[in-house]
């Protein structure tokens, strides 16, 4: 395959114009990302990252610098989102340590080869799928959770041998500059880059050509990067946001689904792409529902949540006033709807009479608003659900196992979970994803490993068997067609296997 064309003069220009002198942590462009990129390359290419010893020390390392800077992620995600530091150390940092000691703990058997079954002609043969790492990757990170969403993948990709570019989201800005000044000091200077910049920037990014491209981020930027990647057949994991449904049933334990609800709403004052987006309430527990979230925001932010030291702030000024705006022209406030533009503060808002048009409902929200919708049973929210895009998430609280099992069976999404919120995008055991318009392909725990890994299908053979194998030799005869159809009813499992 060819070599992509080298950039023109114009965007060398665009490159240098963004580069500031004194300024490490600046939007780098392509001039930086393609010095780092013929940098991983040639280390790629040495065989650096090829042994389970090296993949191992640099996992380490990465739990070490969490460890040792959990103070200066706490203090960083603290300036960019006003994020408590129990969010921090457990949405972020305990996330991405678990999952590097879960890939240490398992990498010597994701490493072995796989042996697959054989057949009475392949019995002298050895057959097993081997992973092998893909090469240079780029990993993109959102900034509603900058470190995890850099860095979880960032496991994957170096368990798998990859190396890896990472670019964390310059709207999170001084986290972006943590993690450009941090991961140079414990991985590996050759093997492993971080480049800061803006999405803008990304389509010109990846068609630099990587081996692989794993984006954490809204559609929009999705769509441009899987267009870029698509010029070199660059494969591409996307994980986009959306609105998540969230189901609430007649039976069920309201006080408990609203604490979980609220919880996983209003977290990081609402920015994050697997909370419940809107709720489909049943009619019969609307009025219950509503009381029990009241009560809920109560407990957790106190009376005036603009005190309370456990509700965040919403990232930058521009931000604040796109979902102001939305929370202006959408529905009836039940409970909040207080603003603070000097502090980009929100109130935990409820929204009700809220109507499937209203500009709350276009996208996704990222912000501490709770739209509450009513259906008069589960077949109208499982309608409701279906006539729009494939969300991230299908959240459904019930007592009743048969209206859990239709909401699972008869939506698409790219996770499901019942009687809680967001816990099955935090388990390292469970691969998480999209589907259709919330994205492609998944990770965490072993689904990193494959993600960043080409399985490679090898059949280790002798020429012990000539005897055999010359009957699919030319010239071919009537006689060796029909002993190798024979051959094939002795088995189910196909005439090639003669071969």
């Amino acid at each position: 395959m060819n070599e992509p064309p080298s950039p023109s003069p114009t965007r060398w220009f665009k490159a240098l114009r963004r580069t500031r002198v004194g300024e490490p942590c600046s939007k780098a462009g392509l001039a930086a990302c393609t010095e780092q990129l013929k940098r991983a390359r040639a280390a790629f290419r040495a065989g650096r990252t090829a042994k389970e010893g090296f993949r191992r020390a640099q996992l380490e390392a990465l739990v070490r610098l969490l460890a040792e800077h959990e103070c200066d992620f706490v203090d960083t995600l603290g300036r960019d989102l006003h994020k408590p530091r129990f969010e921090t150390v457990v949405s972020e940092l305990l996330l991405v340590k678990n999952e590097a000691l879960y890939a240490i703990n398992n990498l010597t058997k994701w490493m072995e080869p796989q042996h697959v079954e054989r057949n009475l002609v392949t019995s002298l043969d050895e057959c097993m799928v081997v992973s092998e790492p893909l090469g240079v990757v780029l990993v993109v990170g959102a900034w509603c959770s900058p470190v995890q969403l850099c860095l979880v993948p960032l496991v994957g990709a170096i368990a798998a041998g990859n190396c890896v570019i990472v670019s964390p989201s310059d709207t999170s800005s001084h986290t972006a500059e943590l993690l450009h000044r941090l991961l140079p000091s414990y991985l590996d200077n050759e093997c492993y880059h971080v480049l800061v910049a803006s999405a803008s920037d990304l389509p010109e990014i990846v068609d630099l050509k990587f081996d692989h491209v794993f984006f954490t981020g809204n559609s929009a930027d999705g769509t441009k990067v899987a267009q870029a990647a698509a010029r070199w057949l660059t494969p591409v994991t996307l994980v986009l946001d959306g609105q998540n449904p969230c189901y609430v049933d007649r039976d069920c334990d309201v006080g408990a689904a609203a604490r979980r609800m609220a919880w996983a709403r209003f977290q990081n004052a609402g920015q994050s792409a697997v909370a419940p987006g809107y709720v489909l309430c049943h009619a019969d527990a609307r009025a219950q529902l509503l009381h029990a979230l009241r009560c809920a925001l109560l407990q957790f932010y106190g009376p005036d949540p603009r005190q309370s030291c456990s509700l965040g702030r919403l990232v930058n000024a521009e931000h604040f006033a796109r979902v102001r705006d939305a929370l202006g022209r959408s529905g009836t406030v039940a409970v909040g709807g207080q603003v603070n533009e000097a502090e980009k503060y929100i109130a935990p808002t409820l929204l009700t009479d809220v109507v499937e048009t209203d500009p709350i409902m276009q996208q996704e929200i990222f912000g501490p608003v709770l739209p509450i919708l009513t259906v008069n049973n589960v077949d109208e929210a499982i309608a409701f659900i279906c006539r729009r895009e494939k969300p991230l998430c299908v959240y459904a609280y019930s007592s009743n196992s048969k209206v859990i099992s239709r909401l699972m069976e008869e939506t698409s999404s790219g996770s499901f979970c019942s009687n809680d919120s967001t816990l099955q995008s935090l388990m390292v055991m469970l691969p998480f994803g999209g589907v259709g318009a919330s994205g492609m392909g998944s990770y965490h725990g072993r689904a990193s490993f494959d993600t960043f890994s080409h399985r490679k299908s090898c059949l280790l053979r002798g020429t012990r068997i000539e005897c055999v194998t010359y009957l699919r030799y030319p010239p071919y005869e009537d006689r060796n067609l029909s002993l190798m159809t024979w051959a094939s009813t002795l088995s189910h499992k196909g005439w090639c296997q003669i071969l």
